[in-house]
C-alpha cells in the first residue's frame, strides 16, 4: 500500500493517552514508542474480545515481523487513536495493520504493519502451529485487504 492510509481503512479503535516521557528529544513521539502502540492496539483487541487471557493460551502469537511508515510528527500531549485492521489471516499467521491518528486529521499520522505467527506454549522449541480457533474469530471480522477502504 503506497497511499497514506485514512480513517475509513481501519476497522477497530482504541484511545490511548501520551505521557511526557513519549516524546523523545527533538519533541516528538519516540520511534520505540510508535511499536509500543501498534502491540498494545493488536493485543487489546485480542484480550478484549476473546475474554481470555492470551498469554494463557496453548498457542500463543508471537511477534515475527514489524514496521513503521512515518508521516506526520506526533506527541504528547494529545491522545493518539489507533485503527485496527487485519489484511490477512493465514493457517499459522496474522497480518495486522495499525494506524495511528492524533487531532481531527483524517489521513494516519503512522501506518505499522505487525505480523503473528502462533507457536505451542507448551512446547520448549515453540513449534509454528495453526492460529488457534478463539483468536481467528475476534480477527476475521477486521479482515480487508490492504487498500481496500470502507465503503
Amino acid at each position: 500500500m503506497s497511499t497514506r492510509p485514512t480513517r475509513g481503512d481501519f476497522v477497530a479503535w482504541r484511545t490511548v493517552t501520551t505521557r511526557w516521557r513519549d516524546d523523545d528529544a527533538y519533541g516528538h513521539l519516540n520511534n520505540a514508542t510508535y511499536y509500543e502502540l501498534f502491540d498494545t492496539a493488536v493485543n487489546a483487541h485480542l484480550y478484549e474480545k476473546t475474554g481470555l487471557d492470551i498469554r494463557a493460551l496453548p498457542q500463543i502469537g508471537v511477534v515475527a515481523e514489524t514496521s513503521c511508515r512515518y508521516f506526520r510528527e506526533i506527541g504528547f500531549p494529545e491522545p493518539i487513536e489507533t485503527g485496527l485492521v487485519v489484511d490477512k489471516v493465514g493457517t499459522k499467521s496474522v497480518v495486522y495493520r495499525i494506524g495511528l491518528f492524533q487531532g481531527d486529521c483524517d489521513e494516519a499520522a503512522a501506518e505499522g504493519r505487525f505480523v503473528h505467527v502462533y507457536v505451542d506454549n507448551t512446547d520448549p522449541a515453540r513449534r509454528s502451529t495453526p492460529v488457534p480457533d478463539t483468536i481467528r474469530a475476534v480477527v476475521e471480522p477486521l479482515l480487508r485487504p490492504a487498500g481496500e477502504a470502507r465503503a
